[in-house]
């Protein structure tokens, strides 16, 4: 008799496939890779110095799950020392338009936000 933690691991948010992608793509270290990738297959240190302030275990565990997610193609070249590239697929393709979508609308309410939180805080 299987005991309860013999059953297969599930996938995160998948008993909801809205929640299953936005918890994937929504954190802002995937937007930000995804950005980035906009222009081309990039190295591993180019996408370091372009977002910035991420960590490289955070890039390296972005960079995963978005391959593991089909949003991004790795490419590793039998060369010494090994060179790898990162760059987007179709479905990472096809994601930016949204997301250009979300950016420009975060961009253009941000005044709005940034008010309401601060009203909210002071009312507290």
């Amino acid at each position: 008799m299987p005991k309860e933690t013999d059953e297969p691991k599930q996938q995160p948010g998948a008993g909801c496939p809205i929640r299953g992608v936005l918890d994937r793509i929504g954190d802002q270290w995937s937007l930000l890779t995804l950005e980035a990738l906009e222009d081309g297959k990039k190295r591993f240190n180019e996408l370091m110095r372009e977002i910035g302030d991420i960590s490289k275990q955070m890039l390296s565990k972005t960079l995963r799950h978005l391959e593991q997610d089909g949003f991004v193609r790795r490419t590793v070249y039998p060369q010494v020392p090994p060179r790898v590239e990162y760059e987007l697929t179709e479905l990472g393709q096809s994601f930016l338009i949204p997301m250009k979508t979300l950016i420009g609308w975060a961009e253009q309410n941000h005044a709005a936000i940034t008010s309401a939180r601060q009203r909210h805080e002071n009312a507290e």
